[in-house]
């Protein structure tokens, strides 16, 4: 394994980049461990290849069969040498991927007699982690432990017996902070085969190490027994692992139980049960037709790489001294008060005599100025507004971030216990994050993308000025809320589809689960039964519903452009009465996931209404319903609760150069878990904005150079207005509301709505933008989250005499009454 060179930048990068990656217009990728990127030549040569030769299956003896043999011999051939392996000491495996490999070798040592013990190091990813599953018995070595082990030969732990075989695996580099680990362990623990325990194996998880650095195995002695790698991680493309098996340690292979097609030369299967296996290596573990149009591939991709970026010496050199740009810029930023913006896990990514440095991975989180931490979340919607693709979350490496941020199991559980999932937006628990941000560097990496990301992190998250005020009493602006009334009503009937304005003078009933048929239906991808949303599939907002109370239909328009002949609408019945349905809607119960939850909803069967959606937005997909009066997974509850920034009695803590008033007067609250029904909403039954914060955040927005937004952005179901404009003082106010009087009904307020870049898509073009959320992310960001809005929930009358206890309705131009705090 190569310990590094010189630090030296291929700016020849630059020039290619527009030419080569054309999707990389206006984007900035920094996930080169998940997966590099593919040139277009790449992709153009692999082409010419596939139409300039006939590939037929190679288990026949046709000409396009046996030239199709011959060619993937020459890959296989051509992999080896590209990691200077002997193919008189080592064969390679073609496999799906790294995990595909590392199943297989467990899967061999699990046939051996005794089974197997297992020792792996704690930084490993979570494929090899699993392997402890089929073991005898497991050991998670830190790294005192594994220099114990290398220096006295004993694991931290009772091995039943010495003739059991010990399996040790390891990264070559750690997916999640880039750290680097010797290549020698393997020899060392091979040399030693100490009597305590039995004959030992290594397998070396090589994938994130070669995506961007040489792996030398031209000494068969010290290399490791079997090592893993994908592919795609050096070219980008194919879709493609290897397995590369030490000669020596081919008999630990043998042992296993499963034979496929192509791995066997003769298979007795009636009267008898026998079988005789394929002699070579290679021959007897690759089952099936191996995919041989990825291995084709693989000539393409090792010729245009190397024509791109010469050897990978040249990459790793490139790699490092990029990364070590980016390590120091993001190590330097500080906030006004003198704090660091970002707490740095990896580490420097530079080389000295004796160590193995870093690879080009910089793994950080981000903490605002008085140390609390920025949510992961709220980091990554910024960042894909942005046009930055990084990774965040857990990385697969439960080991490396529970070292790195001081996770302890019990911490681990409790979370786990509270509601923490992978994807879940509550990702910082305990006073700690769950996870870490990621950005790592590629052969196609450019100085630019570097210092646009730093610019990035500089510009959304230091804090500049440091205002310590007086209480928040004093600091309230005032105001006078007198003159507001209802300015529009909207319900969205198919959840993150279009809205339907109320019309004016018509009176609007209030459920219990908010406005009347708002959310009450959604689509649900067919396969997966998760519920679309406009994130995704933009299109949706130009899916306008109506709803005709004379036909009783709820009619469905698309206001986009669509193939000819191709219909524009369609309409389903607002009665959910199962008989209504008989012949032409037939209704089944479907699970289904909403905001993460399983619900059981109502999907229709007609072919002409699923069609329809399905064709105007490109995925197969269903109308689903979820009316009022459920149980169980039929009925769901608000989430929705008052935010830190709301609580009574806090100070200013601190204003970015940007912001307003950050800190305001929370309304009164009652017990958050009480339940409150919605349907198909993400958190609360209805939720409200103010014009006048909508108009002091397009100013802000304007003064930036952008344009002002809409109201129908933010999908509010009751819009705010004043007869008076007072937008200096009403913008906000909503955030120290307790109570609404809307007409004759009364609401509940129950706190800020926490917004996602769904804002950002134009309601009328489906076309999405930077704005407001970029903005919002400057003036209305609270613990690293962003508001705007309010949610709220109708008080019924306790007076069940009057009609308007009876059908509570509120419409266009009612008076709207605050109860505020005084």
């Amino acid at each position: 394994m190569t310990r590094g060179g010189s630090e030296a930048y291929n700016g020849l990068v630059e020039a290619l980049r527009e030419r080569e990656y054309p999707m990389l217009k206006d984007q900035i990728y920094l996930d080169h461990a998940g997966t590099t990127l593919y040139a277009k030549s790449l992709v153009d040569r692999f082409a010419s290849d596939m139409t300039s030769n006939l590939f037929g299956n190679p288990h026949s003896f046709s000409t396009s069969s046996q030239s199709t043999t011959s060619r993937i011999e020459d890959i296989r051939l051509r992999v080896l040498q590209f990691f200077n392996a002997d193919p008189s000491e080592f064969d390679l495996v073609f496999v799906a991927n790294a995990t595909a490999g590392i199943k297989l070798v467990t899967e061999a040592l699990r046939g051996a007699p005794a089974g197997f013990n297992y020792a792996y190091h704690q930084t490993c990813h979570t494929s090899l982690i699993g392997v402890r599953e089929e073991a005898r018995n497991s050991f998670c070595l830190d790294d005192v432990a594994m220099e114990h082990w290398l220096e006295h030969g004993a694991l931290p732990g009772r091995v039943e017996s010495t003739q059991v075989p010990v399996l040790f695996a390891y990264p070559a580099q750690s997916n999640m902070d880039g750290r680097r680990f010797p290549l020698e362990w393997s020899s060392q623990l091979r040399s030693r085969n100490p009597s305590s325990t039995g004959k030992v194996y290594t397998l070396l998880d090589a994938s994130a190490y070669v995506a961007t650095s040489p792996l030398d195995l031209g000494d068969s002695e010290t290399a490791p027994d079997f090592t893993v790698l994908s592919f795609y991680k050096i070219f980008g493309f194919p879709d493609l692992g290897a397995l590369i098996v030490r000669h020596q340690a081919s008999s630990a292979l043998k042992n296993r139980k499963y034979f496929g097609g192509g791995t066997v030369d003769m298979v007795v299967s009636v009267k008898e049960q026998w079988h005789a296996l394929k002699k070579g290596l290679h021959e007897s573990l690759e089952d099936g037709t191996l995919p041989i149009h990825n291995i084709i591939a693989l000539d393409s991709s090792m010729d245009v790489h190397h024509r791109l970026f010469g050897t990978m010496n040249d990459v790793s050199s490139h790699t490092s001294f990029l990364s070590q740009r980016l390590h120091d810029k993001l190590s330097a930023l500080q906030h006004g008060n003198g704090s660091f913006i970002c707490v740095v896990y990896s580490r420097k990514p530079e080389y000295h005599v004796g160590t193995l440095g870093s690879g080009p991975v910089v793994a950080f989180n981000i903490q605002n100025d008085l140390g609390a931490w920025i949510s992961l979340t709220e980091f990554e919607k910024l960042a894909v507004l942005k046009g930055f693709h990084v990774r965040t979350g857990g990385l697969c490496n439960p080991g490396g971030v529970a070292a790195a941020l001081g996770l302890e199991p019990w911490e681990m559980k409790r979370n786990i216990s509270s509601g923490f999932r992978c994807g879940t937006e509550n990702d910082i628990m305990g006073g700690k994050p769950t996870g870490v941000i990621r950005a790592s560097l590629g052969a196609m990496s450019t100085v630019s993308d570097v210092d646009r990301f730093v610019d990035f992190v500089n510009e959304f998250y230091r804090v500049e000025v440091i205002l310590e005020t007086t209480q928040l009493k004093d600091a309230i602006p005032p105001h006078n809320l007198e003159d507001l009334y209802v300015r529009d009503l909207m319900v969205y009937p198919i959840k993150s589809c279009g809205g339907y304005r109320i019309p004016k003078g018509m009176p609007w009933e209030v459920r219990p689960e908010g406005l009347a048929w708002d959310r009450e239906w959604c689509l649900v991808h067919r396969g997966s039964g998760q519920a679309l949303s406009q994130k995704r599939h933009p299109r949706m907002a130009l899916l306008r519903p109506m709803i005709n109370f004379t036909t009783g239909m709820l009619e469905i328009s698309f206001r986009g452009v669509l193939a000819k002949q191709q219909p524009t609408s369609i309409s389903v019945p607002l009665s959910a009465d199962p008989t209504f349905f008989q012949n032409t809607v037939a209704a089944k119960r479907m699970a289904s996931r909403v905001c993460g939850e399983e619900i059981s909803a109502q999907t229709y069967t007609s072919a002409t209404i699923n069609d329809f959606f399905s064709n105007i937005l490109g995925v197969s997909c269903a109308l689903a319903r979820f009316p009022p009066g459920g149980q169980g997974k039929r009925m769901r509850y608000a989430k929705a609760h008052l935010q830190q920034h709301q609580n009574v009695g806090n100070r200013i803590k601190h204003v970015n150069p940007w912001s307003f008033l950050e800190i305001v007067t929370p309304p009164d609250s009652d017990s958050e878990t009480e339940n409150r029904k919605i349907l198909l909403s993400n958190e609360s039954p209805i939720l409200a904005i103010n014009l006048s914060s909508l108009e002091v955040l397009n100013q802000a927005i304007v003064e930036r150079g952008g344009k002002p937004v809409s109201p129908e952005v933010f999908r509010a179901n009751v819009v705010i207005g004043a007869s008076t404009w007072k937008p200096d003082s009403f913008a906000y106010s909503e955030d120290h509301w307790s109570r609404l009087k809307i007409g004759q009904q009364d609401f509940k307020m129950l706190g800020s709505c926490r917004r996602c870049h769904m804002v950002c898509i134009d309601q009328e073009t489906a076309a999405k933008g930077e704005e407001p959320f970029i903005t919002l992310t400057k003036t209305r960001r609270f613990e690293g989250k962003v508001f705007f809005g309010t949610h709220m929930c109708h008080t019924p009358s306790t007076d069940s005499r009057t009609r308007e206890a009876q059908y509570p309705a509120i419409q266009v131009g009612d008076t709207v009454v605050v109860d505020a705090p005084s």
